[in-house]
């Protein structure tokens, strides 16, 4: 063997090191579309789409429904990595993003831009083939607000988060307009909850880093003093009253009434007391435990919601003579 091979040989990566490679490139792909923000969206889109179409599960149209979650899931990955482009340079500043794939330096931009744009268009065109146009209009409108809205409004006002909450709470409408095709009063409620739900769940996170959104240039929060322990007052305590206040709503489809808009009711004044803790002690404690609940509550809300409709389904098919 020539000493050229022997140098050629000890330069080349080992078949052990290109797979490690190749599963580094995967995982940072895969980074790059926020998985754990899909898992809410999906679970949101899932909950609209069974309310709009609430059926017993043998007529349940459940290819349609994996259809939409499928579309869904490409737009809002496609949506996700376009914003970690958009934002490279400030994600390099702040210590909880330094480390996202493209803000390490991991890939290329041209390379991140054209896997978000792809993702984005397989998605809407997914959307329109496997369910209907109204899903995916519904998508498109929700990126394009998300990417040309909210994420530059990021750093040039805190009202940003108001703009941001209107593409955040689409999902839901995504589902429900997969189910039927159109978007009933039902379905606005739906909308309206996770309106106003995103608020205290982003007040907690934007007190948490707040250092480091100051430190890469975001305006999320106003200024330290008086004006921003207003504004984080407001942002967490008028959307928990109004989430309060829209519990009587929340019965939809086959739901008993009374039984719904209580549970709905008690949740929401689990969540508002969280809320009122954060805004008296204002402490990173106290906006971690406001972060959870606010998880907790999503999950609770909309599990309570189908497993009452699945319930008056079937109180509904058992009460109808053979």
């Amino acid at each position: 063997m020539s000493g050229q091979s022997i140098v050629t040989e000890q330069l080349a990566p080992s078949r052990s090191q290109e797979g490690r490679f190749a599963g580094s490139t995967l995982s940072d792909y895969w980074a790059l579309t926020k998985p754990e923000v899909n898992f809410l969206i999906l679970i949101t889109t899932g909950v609209g789409f069974y309310l709009g179409r609430a059926a017993p599960w043998r007529d349940f149209p459940s290819l349609l429904m994996i259809h939409t979650l499928v579309g869904t899931l490409l737009v809002a990955s496609g949506t996700g990595t376009l914003n970690q482009y958009i934002e490279r340079r400030f994600d390099a500043q702040m210590r909880r993003t330094a480390r996202r794939p493209l803000a390490a330096g991991r890939l290329k931009p041209s390379a991140v831009l054209w896997f978000g744009t792809a993702l984005s268009l397989i998605g809407s065109v997914y959307l329109v083939v496997a369910v209907n146009l109204l899903a995916s209009l519904l998508a498109v409108l929700t990126l394009l607000s998300y990417l040309f809205f909210y994420t530059p409004l990021k750093r040039k006002t805190p009202l940003c988060t108001l703009v941001g909450a209107f593409p955040g709470a689409m999902p839901p409408l995504i589902g429900w307009a997969g189910a039927s095709g159109k978007l009933s009063f039902e379905a606005w409620v739906l909308y309206a909850l996770l309106f106003l739900w995103q608020f205290p769940h982003f007040m907690a996170i934007a007190w948490m880093y707040r250092d480091d959104y100051d430190r890469a240039g975001y305006l999320v929060l106003p200024p330290e003093g008086p004006a921003r322990d207003r504004f984080v007052n407001f942002q967490t305590l008028w959307p928990l009253s109004g989430l309060v206040a829209l519990s009587p709503l929340s019965a939809l489809g086959g739901q008993p009434f009374l039984l719904c808009g209580i549970g709905v009711f008690l949740l929401n004044l689990g969540f508002f007391c969280c809320g009122a803790q954060f805004v008296v002690r204002r402490t990173n404690s106290a906006a971690r435990q406001l972060l959870t609940a606010s998880i907790i509550n999503l999950l609770s809300l909309f599990i309570w919601m189908v497993f009452l409709t699945v319930g008056g389904l079937a109180g509904t098919v058992a009460s109808k003579p053979w």
